[in-house]
């Protein structure tokens, strides 16, 4: 067990990438899309990412679904693939994104200790209630929390503070995870306990904040949090 977490009431979860598996929209049309598939998934998740950062600088906030969209045209353009198909399928594909194998036996784990779960992420509800529905694992999570509430994508501080608002756990009790680098140091820099699940084998952003753990999956977290 890690002494820094020792004392932690909730875990709270990033979705994409994290719990579910942004690849698995493209991989589960990758005959349609052909020899680019892989190329087509990488760029779709950065350009998604980056325009977030580019709308919060702006003052511009969208809905997640509306810049997953937006990103996917550029992408699509990119690749030589501007075969409407091809985006409707896609898109819908979103809604149910495949949890990655290690999580329902996590958080079954964290779940029968008693540890509080919940979800923060970028994605608006319209897009997060149906892939959490379609993944069976909505009645491990007592929240899921949207940054539609705030407004603005991460890392601002307003979508970090909504788990205080929301489940009244204070910061400092709080297990943050995600596999985006830049949002662990976020969260950490807000005041969260933050744990980097880096499945990529990336190097470290440096950004401001610290995590305190980082782990290649979430199949050790409930060792790292003491969890029988």
């Amino acid at each position: 067990m890690s002494a820094a977490l020792a004392d932690c009431e909730m875990c709270v979860f990033d979705a994409y990438g994290t719990l579910f598996d942004f690849n698995s929209a493209v991989d589960r049309h990758r005959a349609a899309v052909g020899e680019k598939a892989d190329l087509l998934s990488g760029m779709w998740r950065a350009k998604q990412i980056q325009y977030t950062w580019l709308r919060n600088s702006m003052g511009a906030y969208a809905k997640f679904w509306q810049v997953t969209g937006e990103a996917l045209d550029h992408c699509l353009q990119a690749c030589g693939l501007p075969d409407p198909l091809i985006r409707t399928a896609l898109m819908g594909a979103y809604l149910a994104l495949d949890p990655f194998p290690e999580v329902p036996a996590m958080l079954d784990r964290l779940k029968r200790s008693g540890m509080r779960l919940a979800i923060l992420s970028n994605g608006n509800p319209e897009m997060l209630d149906p892939m959490v529905a379609a993944s069976g694992l909505a009645d491990r999570f007592e929240a899921v929390l949207s940054v539609d509430a705030a407004g603005v994508f991460k890392p601002d501080a307003r979508v970090y503070r909504l788990v205080e608002q929301r489940c009244g756990v204070a910061p400092a009790k709080v297990c943050f995870l995600s596999s985006n680098c830049w949002d662990a140091h976020g969260a950490a820099h807000f005041g969260f306990k933050t744990v980097w699940i880096n499945r990529a084998s990336a190097p470290d952003d440096g950004l401001p904040g610290k995590p305190v753990a980082t782990l290649p999956d979430l199949s050790s977290l409930p060792d790292l949090l003491g969890v029988a």
